[in-house]
Protein backbone atom coordinates (compact mmCIF):
# COMPACT_ATOMS: atom_id res chain seq x y z
CA UNK A 1 0.00 0.00 0.00
CA UNK A 2 1.66 3.19 -0.44
CA UNK A 3 1.89 6.26 1.53
CA UNK A 4 -1.00 7.56 -0.42
CA UNK A 5 -3.61 4.50 0.35
CA UNK A 6 -1.99 4.68 3.99
CA UNK A 7 -2.83 8.27 4.69
CA UNK A 8 -6.92 7.99 3.30
CA UNK A 9 -7.13 4.43 5.00
CA UNK A 10 -6.37 5.97 8.32
CA UNK A 11 -8.37 9.34 7.26
CA UNK A 12 -11.55 6.60 6.90
CA UNK A 13 -10.99 4.72 9.99
CA UNK A 14 -10.79 8.15 11.83
CA UNK A 15 -14.12 9.61 10.04
CA UNK A 16 -15.69 5.68 10.29
CA UNK A 17 -14.43 6.28 14.18
CA UNK A 18 -16.64 9.43 14.99
CA UNK A 19 -19.40 8.59 12.83
CA UNK A 20 -20.35 5.30 14.54
CA UNK A 21 -18.95 6.51 18.31
CA UNK A 22 -16.03 4.95 18.58
CA UNK A 23 -14.03 7.94 19.11
CA UNK A 24 -14.42 11.61 19.37
CA UNK A 25 -11.97 14.58 19.19
CA UNK A 26 -11.58 16.11 22.73
CA UNK A 27 -13.18 19.18 23.50
CA UNK A 28 -14.71 19.32 20.03
CA UNK A 29 -17.49 22.13 20.68
CA UNK A 30 -14.34 24.52 22.00
CA UNK A 31 -12.62 23.31 18.46
CA UNK A 32 -11.12 20.25 19.96
CA UNK A 33 -7.47 19.69 21.91
CA UNK A 34 -4.53 18.60 19.97
CA UNK A 35 -3.48 14.19 20.79
CA UNK A 36 -6.49 14.08 23.34
CA UNK A 37 -9.35 11.71 21.89
CA UNK A 38 -12.93 10.42 23.60
CA UNK A 39 -14.57 7.41 23.66
CA UNK A 40 -17.56 7.19 22.68
CA UNK A 41 -20.46 4.67 23.53
CA UNK A 42 -18.89 2.20 20.71
CA UNK A 43 -15.18 2.55 21.37
CA UNK A 44 -16.07 2.07 25.48
CA UNK A 45 -17.41 -1.34 24.99
CA UNK A 46 -14.55 -2.44 22.36
CA UNK A 47 -11.82 -0.94 25.08
CA UNK A 48 -13.26 -2.57 28.01
CA UNK A 49 -13.39 -5.83 26.03
CA UNK A 50 -9.71 -5.40 24.90
CA UNK A 51 -8.69 -5.15 28.46
CA UNK A 52 -10.94 -8.02 29.85
CA UNK A 53 -9.25 -10.26 27.36
CA UNK A 54 -5.66 -9.28 28.57
CA UNK A 55 -6.26 -9.39 32.15
CA UNK A 56 -7.94 -12.66 32.01
CA UNK A 57 -5.42 -13.79 29.79
CA UNK A 58 -2.16 -12.36 31.94
CA UNK A 59 -3.88 -12.58 35.77
CA UNK A 60 -6.76 -15.45 35.33
CA UNK A 61 -5.24 -17.53 33.38
CA UNK A 62 -1.72 -17.70 35.60
CA UNK A 63 -1.48 -18.61 39.03
CA UNK A 64 1.37 -16.94 39.70
CA UNK A 65 0.72 -13.37 38.22
CA UNK A 66 -1.58 -10.60 40.49
CA UNK A 67 -3.02 -7.76 39.77
CA UNK A 68 -2.42 -3.74 41.07
CA UNK A 69 -4.23 -0.84 40.76
CA UNK A 70 -1.85 1.69 41.70
CA UNK A 71 -2.03 5.86 41.81
CA UNK A 72 -1.27 7.94 39.18
CA UNK A 73 0.31 10.15 41.81
CA UNK A 74 3.56 8.95 43.46
CA UNK A 75 6.15 10.95 45.35
CA UNK A 76 8.29 13.02 43.16
CA UNK A 77 11.72 10.28 44.26
CA UNK A 78 10.12 7.60 42.61
CA UNK A 79 10.75 9.15 39.19
CA UNK A 80 14.15 10.54 40.56
CA UNK A 81 15.19 6.76 41.09
CA UNK A 82 13.85 5.51 37.71
CA UNK A 83 15.51 7.83 35.53
CA UNK A 84 12.90 9.76 34.75
CA UNK A 85 14.23 13.14 36.03
CA UNK A 86 17.56 13.00 34.41
CA UNK A 87 17.17 11.13 31.23
CA UNK A 88 13.45 10.77 30.23
CA UNK A 89 14.28 13.26 27.13
CA UNK A 90 13.28 13.49 23.36
CA UNK A 91 15.68 15.13 21.38
CA UNK A 92 14.17 17.80 19.33
CA UNK A 93 14.72 19.98 16.68
CA UNK A 94 13.15 22.80 14.66
CA UNK A 95 13.09 24.18 11.59
CA UNK A 96 13.14 27.82 11.28
CA UNK A 97 11.17 28.03 7.89
CA UNK A 98 7.69 26.16 8.72
CA UNK A 99 8.34 26.68 12.80
CA UNK A 100 7.43 23.02 13.15
CA UNK A 101 9.13 21.19 15.64
CA UNK A 102 10.47 17.31 15.50
CA UNK A 103 11.70 14.58 16.70
CA UNK A 104 15.48 13.94 15.82
CA UNK A 105 15.31 10.66 16.09
CA UNK A 106 11.85 10.18 14.01
CA UNK A 107 13.28 12.22 11.27
CA UNK A 108 16.38 9.80 10.70
CA UNK A 109 13.79 6.86 11.46
CA UNK A 110 11.75 8.21 8.82
CA UNK A 111 14.86 8.74 6.18
CA UNK A 112 16.05 5.11 7.17
CA UNK A 113 12.45 4.23 6.18
CA UNK A 114 12.56 5.40 2.62
CA UNK A 115 15.75 3.52 2.12
CA UNK A 116 13.94 0.66 3.11
CA UNK A 117 11.23 1.35 0.85
CA UNK A 118 13.92 1.47 -1.88
CA UNK A 119 15.00 -2.04 -0.86
CA UNK A 120 11.12 -3.31 -1.33
CA UNK A 121 10.82 -2.00 -4.56
CA UNK A 122 13.68 -3.56 -6.11
CA UNK A 123 12.59 -6.90 -4.90
CA UNK A 124 8.89 -6.28 -6.30
CA UNK A 125 10.15 -5.78 -9.52
CA UNK A 126 12.77 -8.62 -9.11
CA UNK A 127 9.93 -10.73 -7.78
CA UNK A 128 7.66 -9.57 -11.23
CA UNK A 129 10.55 -9.86 -13.32
CA UNK A 130 11.67 -13.82 -12.26
CA UNK A 131 8.36 -15.20 -11.00
CA UNK A 132 8.78 -18.72 -8.69
CA UNK A 133 12.00 -19.18 -9.60
CA UNK A 134 13.06 -15.95 -7.49
CA UNK A 135 15.11 -16.73 -4.48
CA UNK A 136 14.85 -13.47 -2.58
CA UNK A 137 17.07 -14.53 0.13
CA UNK A 138 20.28 -14.78 -2.54
CA UNK A 139 18.59 -11.84 -4.42
CA UNK A 140 18.73 -9.29 -1.10
CA UNK A 141 22.17 -10.43 -0.32
CA UNK A 142 23.82 -9.92 -3.99
CA UNK A 143 22.44 -7.09 -5.78
CA UNK A 144 24.84 -4.25 -5.53
CA UNK A 145 22.15 -1.86 -5.18
CA UNK A 146 20.67 -3.31 -1.95
CA UNK A 147 23.64 -4.18 -0.69
CA UNK A 148 24.74 -0.36 -1.13
CA UNK A 149 21.19 0.72 0.36
CA UNK A 150 21.73 -2.19 3.66
CA UNK A 151 25.25 -0.12 4.35
CA UNK A 152 23.90 2.67 4.18
CA UNK A 153 21.15 2.07 6.97
CA UNK A 154 23.76 0.52 9.20
CA UNK A 155 25.82 3.71 8.89
CA UNK A 156 23.10 5.96 9.53
CA UNK A 157 21.60 3.78 12.40
CA UNK A 158 26.04 3.47 13.78
CA UNK A 159 25.63 7.62 14.38
CA UNK A 160 22.06 7.65 15.78
CA UNK A 161 23.40 5.36 18.37
CA UNK A 162 26.63 6.97 18.80
CA UNK A 163 24.99 10.20 19.27
CA UNK A 164 22.29 9.05 21.67
CA UNK A 165 24.45 6.63 23.96
CA UNK A 166 26.98 9.58 23.92
CA UNK A 167 24.36 12.48 24.51
CA UNK A 168 26.20 14.12 21.43
CA UNK A 169 23.28 16.65 20.14
CA UNK A 170 25.70 18.18 17.63
CA UNK A 171 26.56 15.19 16.07
CA UNK A 172 22.44 14.33 16.05
CA UNK A 173 22.52 17.42 14.03
CA UNK A 174 25.42 17.30 12.14
CA UNK A 175 23.84 13.70 10.84
CA UNK A 176 20.13 15.45 9.44
CA UNK A 177 22.61 17.79 8.04
CA UNK A 178 24.67 15.07 6.04
CA UNK A 179 21.30 12.93 5.38
CA UNK A 180 20.26 16.31 3.93
CA UNK A 181 16.72 15.81 5.58
CA UNK A 182 14.11 18.06 4.65
CA UNK A 183 11.38 19.10 6.47
CA UNK A 184 7.71 17.65 5.59
CA UNK A 185 6.09 21.09 5.45
CA UNK A 186 8.26 23.55 4.12
CA UNK A 187 10.67 21.39 1.77
CA UNK A 188 13.60 23.88 3.87
CA UNK A 189 16.94 22.33 5.48
CA UNK A 190 17.33 24.87 7.80
CA UNK A 191 17.46 23.84 11.05
CA UNK A 192 18.03 24.62 14.48
CA UNK A 193 20.18 22.83 16.95
CA UNK A 194 19.35 19.43 18.70
CA UNK A 195 18.11 19.74 22.29
CA UNK A 196 16.62 17.51 24.95
CA UNK A 197 12.82 17.62 26.17
CA UNK A 198 11.60 15.83 29.35
CA UNK A 199 8.70 14.27 28.44
CA UNK A 200 7.22 14.67 31.90
CA UNK A 201 4.14 16.73 32.88
CA UNK A 202 4.50 18.63 36.50
CA UNK A 203 1.67 19.36 38.78
CA UNK A 204 1.40 20.68 42.32
CA UNK A 205 0.58 18.49 45.32
CA UNK A 206 -1.37 21.34 48.06
CA UNK A 207 -3.59 23.71 48.79
CA UNK A 208 -1.96 26.36 48.47
CA UNK A 209 0.34 26.90 44.69
CA UNK A 210 3.31 28.64 46.92
CA UNK A 211 3.17 25.93 49.32
CA UNK A 212 2.76 23.54 47.20
CA UNK A 213 5.36 20.38 46.09
CA UNK A 214 5.85 19.45 42.54
CA UNK A 215 4.93 16.25 41.26
CA UNK A 216 4.25 14.06 37.79
CA UNK A 217 1.45 12.81 36.10
CA UNK A 218 3.54 9.46 36.20
CA UNK A 219 4.76 8.94 32.51
CA UNK A 220 4.62 4.86 32.75
CA UNK A 221 2.64 2.38 35.17
CA UNK A 222 5.55 0.00 35.90
CA UNK A 223 6.91 2.05 39.09
CA UNK A 224 3.72 1.70 40.28
CA UNK A 225 4.32 -1.80 40.83
CA UNK A 226 7.76 -1.64 41.16
CA UNK A 227 7.46 0.50 44.49
CA UNK A 228 4.81 -2.24 46.18
CA UNK A 229 6.86 -4.97 45.17
CA UNK A 230 7.39 -5.86 48.63
CA UNK A 231 3.74 -5.57 49.56
CA UNK A 232 2.30 -7.33 46.88
CA UNK A 233 5.11 -10.06 47.39
CA UNK A 234 4.63 -10.47 50.82
CA UNK A 235 0.59 -10.46 51.18
CA UNK A 236 -0.40 -12.34 48.11
CA UNK A 237 2.50 -15.01 49.76
CA UNK A 238 4.33 -15.38 45.99
CA UNK A 239 7.74 -16.12 45.30
CA UNK A 240 10.03 -15.81 41.65
CA UNK A 241 9.17 -16.42 39.30
CA UNK A 242 5.88 -14.27 39.57
CA UNK A 243 4.38 -11.24 38.05
CA UNK A 244 2.46 -8.18 39.04
CA UNK A 245 0.34 -6.84 35.96
CA UNK A 246 -1.91 -3.52 35.49
CA UNK A 247 -3.70 -1.56 33.37
CA UNK A 248 -3.77 2.49 33.98
CA UNK A 249 -3.18 5.78 32.27
CA UNK A 250 -0.28 7.43 31.83
CA UNK A 251 0.84 10.78 30.57
CA UNK A 252 3.74 12.00 28.31
CA UNK A 253 4.03 15.45 26.87
CA UNK A 254 4.36 14.53 23.57
CA UNK A 255 6.06 16.87 21.02
CA UNK A 256 4.77 14.98 18.34
CA UNK A 257 1.68 13.52 19.01
CA UNK A 258 0.24 12.29 15.61
CA UNK A 259 -1.47 9.59 13.58
CA UNK A 260 -4.91 9.75 15.57
CA UNK A 261 -4.58 7.54 18.58
CA UNK A 262 -1.42 5.92 18.32
CA UNK A 263 0.41 8.34 19.87
CA UNK A 264 -1.06 10.74 22.65
CA UNK A 265 -0.41 12.45 25.42
CA UNK A 266 -2.99 10.46 27.68
CA UNK A 267 -2.59 7.04 26.90
CA UNK A 268 -3.48 3.95 28.70
CA UNK A 269 -0.86 0.78 29.24
CA UNK A 270 -1.40 -2.64 30.19
CA UNK A 271 1.95 -3.88 31.62
CA UNK A 272 3.02 -6.90 33.31
CA UNK A 273 6.02 -7.11 35.92
CA UNK A 274 7.73 -10.41 35.93
CA UNK A 275 9.97 -10.98 38.52
CA UNK A 276 12.59 -13.65 38.09
CA UNK A 277 16.20 -15.43 39.66
CA UNK A 278 18.45 -13.39 38.65
CA UNK A 279 20.51 -15.13 35.63
CA UNK A 280 16.86 -16.73 34.94
CA UNK A 281 16.06 -13.42 33.15
CA UNK A 282 16.72 -14.74 29.38
CA UNK A 283 15.04 -17.58 29.37
CA UNK A 284 11.87 -16.11 30.65
CA UNK A 285 12.14 -12.97 28.29
CA UNK A 286 11.85 -15.88 25.36
CA UNK A 287 8.71 -17.47 27.26
CA UNK A 288 7.34 -13.83 27.19
CA UNK A 289 8.15 -12.73 23.68
CA UNK A 290 6.35 -16.48 22.66
CA UNK A 291 3.45 -15.83 24.82
CA UNK A 292 2.60 -12.14 23.80
CA UNK A 293 2.80 -13.29 20.01
CA UNK A 294 0.57 -16.09 20.97
CA UNK A 295 -1.69 -13.76 22.88
CA UNK A 296 -1.82 -11.28 19.50
CA UNK A 297 -2.30 -14.89 16.79
CA UNK A 298 -5.28 -15.54 19.10
CA UNK A 299 -6.99 -12.68 17.45
CA UNK A 300 -7.22 -13.98 13.88
CA UNK A 301 -6.09 -10.78 12.39
CA UNK A 302 -3.51 -12.15 10.11
CA UNK A 303 0.20 -14.10 11.58
CA UNK A 304 1.65 -11.47 8.68
CA UNK A 305 0.57 -8.42 10.30
CA UNK A 306 3.16 -8.80 13.03
CA UNK A 307 6.89 -9.00 13.24
CA UNK A 308 9.51 -9.00 16.24
CA UNK A 309 11.71 -5.85 16.15
CA UNK A 310 14.92 -6.47 17.83
CA UNK A 311 15.96 -3.01 19.45
CA UNK A 312 19.82 -1.86 18.67
CA UNK A 313 19.98 1.06 21.21
CA UNK A 314 19.23 -0.70 24.79
CA UNK A 315 17.47 1.96 27.56
CA UNK A 316 19.47 2.32 30.34
CA UNK A 317 17.70 -0.33 32.68
CA UNK A 318 17.80 -3.09 30.11
CA UNK A 319 19.92 -6.07 28.85
CA UNK A 320 17.79 -7.23 26.37
CA UNK A 321 14.69 -5.39 24.59
CA UNK A 322 12.18 -6.24 21.31
CA UNK A 323 8.81 -4.70 20.22
CA UNK A 324 6.20 -6.56 18.63
CA UNK A 325 5.40 -4.31 15.68
CA UNK A 326 2.21 -3.82 14.00
CA UNK A 327 0.83 -3.30 10.52
CA UNK A 328 -0.66 -0.15 11.10
CA UNK A 329 -1.90 2.03 7.92
CA UNK A 330 1.16 4.07 8.53
CA UNK A 331 3.26 0.98 8.35
CA UNK A 332 4.91 -0.71 10.99
CA UNK A 333 5.14 0.10 14.06
CA UNK A 334 5.49 -0.18 17.87
CA UNK A 335 2.47 -2.19 19.39
CA UNK A 336 3.97 -3.99 22.60
CA UNK A 337 7.20 -3.98 23.67
CA UNK A 338 9.12 -7.15 26.06
CA UNK A 339 11.87 -5.88 27.71
CA UNK A 340 14.44 -7.39 30.36
CA UNK A 341 15.12 -4.87 32.37
CA UNK A 342 17.58 -6.49 34.91
CA UNK A 343 17.47 -5.59 38.29
CA UNK A 344 17.74 -1.68 37.61
CA UNK A 345 14.24 -0.79 39.08
CA UNK A 346 13.89 -2.38 42.61
CA UNK A 347 17.91 -1.18 43.02
CA UNK A 348 17.39 2.06 42.22
CA UNK A 349 14.85 2.48 44.20
CA UNK A 350 15.86 0.59 47.14
CA UNK A 351 19.19 2.71 46.45
CA UNK A 352 17.10 6.26 47.42
CA UNK A 353 14.30 5.18 49.74
CA UNK A 354 16.47 2.82 51.95
CA UNK A 355 13.62 -0.12 52.03
CA UNK A 356 14.61 -3.53 51.54
CA UNK A 357 13.30 -4.75 47.84
CA UNK A 358 14.69 -8.18 48.26
CA UNK A 359 13.29 -11.76 48.22
CA UNK A 360 14.17 -14.25 50.75
CA UNK A 361 14.91 -17.36 49.32
CA UNK A 362 14.51 -20.18 52.44
CA UNK A 363 15.48 -23.16 50.28
CA UNK A 364 18.83 -21.44 49.21
CA UNK A 365 18.96 -19.18 52.57
CA UNK A 366 20.01 -16.39 50.31
CA UNK A 367 18.20 -12.75 49.70
CA UNK A 368 18.41 -11.35 46.41
CA UNK A 369 17.04 -8.89 44.27
CA UNK A 370 14.70 -10.20 41.70
CA UNK A 371 15.51 -9.10 37.83
CA UNK A 372 12.64 -8.30 36.10
CA UNK A 373 11.21 -9.12 32.17
CA UNK A 374 8.73 -6.62 31.61
CA UNK A 375 5.54 -7.15 28.47
CA UNK A 376 4.02 -3.46 28.17
CA UNK A 377 1.35 -2.91 25.35
CA UNK A 378 -0.64 0.41 24.59
CA UNK A 379 -4.24 -0.09 24.83
CA UNK A 380 -5.11 2.97 22.36
CA UNK A 381 -2.18 1.50 20.22
CA UNK A 382 -4.36 -2.24 20.50
CA UNK A 383 -7.65 -0.31 19.75
CA UNK A 384 -6.37 1.24 16.70
CA UNK A 385 -4.66 -2.05 15.59
CA UNK A 386 -8.30 -3.87 15.61
CA UNK A 387 -9.88 -1.36 14.17
CA UNK A 388 -7.20 -1.13 11.40
CA UNK A 389 -7.78 -4.92 10.56
CA UNK A 390 -11.31 -5.28 10.89
CA UNK A 391 -12.10 -1.98 8.72
CA UNK A 392 -13.48 -3.40 5.43
CA UNK A 393 -14.77 -2.33 2.43
CA UNK A 394 -16.60 -4.68 0.64
CA UNK A 395 -18.02 -5.03 -3.00
CA UNK A 396 -21.31 -7.09 -2.84
CA UNK A 397 -22.56 -9.85 -5.41
CA UNK A 398 -25.81 -7.25 -6.37
CA UNK A 399 -23.36 -4.64 -6.83
CA UNK A 400 -23.71 -2.75 -3.73
CA UNK A 401 -21.55 -2.17 -0.98
CA UNK A 402 -20.76 -2.05 2.60
CA UNK A 403 -18.30 -1.08 5.46
CA UNK A 404 -18.13 -3.70 8.10
CA UNK A 405 -15.39 -4.23 11.06
CA UNK A 406 -14.75 -7.73 11.37
CA UNK A 407 -13.79 -7.65 14.78
CA UNK A 408 -12.89 -10.93 16.72
CA UNK A 409 -16.40 -11.71 18.00
CA UNK A 410 -15.44 -12.18 21.38
CA UNK A 411 -14.07 -7.99 21.03
CA UNK A 412 -16.88 -6.61 19.00
CA UNK A 413 -18.91 -3.96 21.12
CA UNK A 414 -22.08 -5.56 20.91
CA UNK A 415 -22.50 -9.29 20.11
CA UNK A 416 -25.86 -9.17 19.02
CA UNK A 417 -28.70 -7.52 17.64
CA UNK A 418 -32.23 -7.87 17.92
CA UNK A 419 -34.48 -6.78 14.61
CA UNK A 420 -38.14 -6.71 14.73
CA UNK A 421 -38.94 -6.90 10.73
CA UNK A 422 -41.35 -4.21 10.89
CA UNK A 423 -42.25 -1.93 13.71
CA UNK A 424 -45.81 -3.67 13.80
CA UNK A 425 -47.94 -6.34 14.43
CA UNK A 426 -46.81 -7.63 17.49
CA UNK A 427 -43.35 -8.11 15.78
CA UNK A 428 -41.80 -4.80 18.25
CA UNK A 429 -43.35 -6.90 21.92
CA UNK A 430 -42.10 -10.59 20.74
CA UNK A 431 -38.22 -8.76 19.54
CA UNK A 432 -38.43 -6.92 22.63
CA UNK A 433 -38.98 -9.87 24.95
CA UNK A 434 -36.01 -11.84 23.27
CA UNK A 435 -33.52 -8.66 23.39
CA UNK A 436 -34.67 -8.38 27.16
CA UNK A 437 -33.53 -12.29 27.71
CA UNK A 438 -30.75 -11.93 25.71
CA UNK A 439 -28.91 -8.95 27.16
CA UNK A 440 -28.85 -10.87 30.69
CA UNK A 441 -25.82 -13.05 29.17
CA UNK A 442 -24.90 -10.60 26.01
CA UNK A 443 -23.49 -6.92 25.16
CA UNK A 444 -26.95 -6.38 22.76
CA UNK A 445 -28.98 -3.35 20.81
CA UNK A 446 -32.57 -3.41 19.51
CA UNK A 447 -33.06 -1.71 16.54
CA UNK A 448 -36.50 -1.30 15.00
CA UNK A 449 -35.88 2.16 13.14
CA UNK A 450 -35.07 1.87 9.04
CA UNK A 451 -36.02 -0.86 6.52
CA UNK A 452 -34.18 -4.40 7.67
CA UNK A 453 -31.44 -4.27 4.69
CA UNK A 454 -29.99 -0.87 6.55
CA UNK A 455 -30.33 -1.92 10.02
CA UNK A 456 -27.88 -4.96 8.85
CA UNK A 457 -25.41 -2.19 7.15
CA UNK A 458 -25.89 -0.03 10.65
CA UNK A 459 -24.68 -2.93 12.53
CA UNK A 460 -21.76 -4.19 10.13
CA UNK A 461 -20.59 -0.79 10.47
CA UNK A 462 -20.31 -1.33 14.24
CA UNK A 463 -18.79 -5.08 13.71
CA UNK A 464 -21.76 -6.60 15.35
CA UNK A 465 -21.43 -10.51 14.87
CA UNK A 466 -25.09 -11.50 14.62
CA UNK A 467 -28.40 -9.75 14.38
CA UNK A 468 -31.38 -11.48 14.96
CA UNK A 469 -34.37 -10.99 12.95
CA UNK A 470 -38.07 -11.75 14.50
CA UNK A 471 -40.68 -11.98 11.03
CA UNK A 472 -44.69 -12.56 11.40
CA UNK A 473 -43.32 -16.26 10.67
CA UNK A 474 -41.24 -16.25 14.26
CA UNK A 475 -44.99 -15.50 16.21
CA UNK A 476 -46.11 -19.03 14.95
CA UNK A 477 -43.19 -21.59 14.77
CA UNK A 478 -41.19 -19.57 17.51
CA UNK A 479 -38.10 -19.54 15.21
CA UNK A 480 -35.60 -16.17 14.14
CA UNK A 481 -33.87 -15.59 11.58
CA UNK A 482 -29.85 -14.99 12.49
CA UNK A 483 -27.48 -13.54 10.26
CA UNK A 484 -23.68 -13.54 10.84
CA UNK A 485 -21.86 -10.54 9.77
CA UNK A 486 -18.60 -11.71 8.00
CA UNK A 487 -20.29 -14.14 5.40
CA UNK A 488 -24.16 -12.75 5.54
CA UNK A 489 -25.11 -16.00 6.08
CA UNK A 490 -28.77 -16.70 7.38
CA UNK A 491 -30.69 -19.16 8.76
CA UNK A 492 -33.59 -20.28 10.75
CA UNK A 493 -32.89 -21.10 14.71
CA UNK A 494 -35.63 -21.95 17.52
CA UNK A 495 -35.47 -19.13 19.63
CA UNK A 496 -34.36 -21.29 22.16
CA UNK A 497 -31.10 -21.94 20.77
CA UNK A 498 -30.38 -18.32 20.47
CA UNK A 499 -27.90 -18.31 23.49
CA UNK A 500 -26.04 -21.59 22.88
CA UNK A 501 -25.36 -20.17 19.29
CA UNK A 502 -24.00 -16.83 20.32
CA UNK A 503 -22.08 -18.72 23.11
CA UNK A 504 -19.88 -20.41 20.49
CA UNK A 505 -18.56 -17.58 19.05
CA UNK A 506 -18.63 -14.54 21.32
CA UNK A 507 -17.57 -16.06 24.88
CA UNK A 508 -14.00 -14.86 25.70
CA UNK A 509 -13.18 -18.37 26.17
CA UNK A 510 -12.77 -18.76 22.41
CA UNK A 511 -9.76 -16.63 22.84
CA UNK A 512 -8.44 -17.59 25.90
CA UNK A 513 -7.83 -21.11 24.87
CA UNK A 514 -4.52 -19.67 23.15
CA UNK A 515 -2.74 -20.73 26.70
Amino acid sequence: MSADENEVTLKKITAHCKEYGFVFGSSEIYDGLSAAYDYGPNGALLKNNIKEYWWKAMVQMNENIVGLDSSIFMHPKTWKASGHVDAFNDPLIDNKDSKKRYRADVLVEDHIAKIESKISKEVEKATKRFGDSFDEIQFRSTHPRIIGYIEQIRSIQARMMSAVEKGDLEAFKQLIVDLEIVDPVSGSKNWTDVRQFNLMFSTELGSVAEGANTIYLRPETAQGIFVNFSNVQKSSRMKPPFGIAQIGKAFRNEIIARQFIFRMREFEQMEMQFFVKPGEEMKWYEYWKNQRMKWHNSLGLGTDKYRFHDHLNLAHYANAACDIEFDFPMGFKELEGIHSRTDFDLSAHEALSGKKLRYFDPQENESYVPYVVETSIGLDRMFLALLSAAYQEEQLEDGSERIVLKLPPALAPSKVAVLPLINKDGLPEKAQEIFQDLKLDFSAQFDAKDAIGRRYRRQDAIGTPFCITIDHQTIEDHMVTIRERDSMKQERIQITEISNTLEKSVNIKTLLKFN
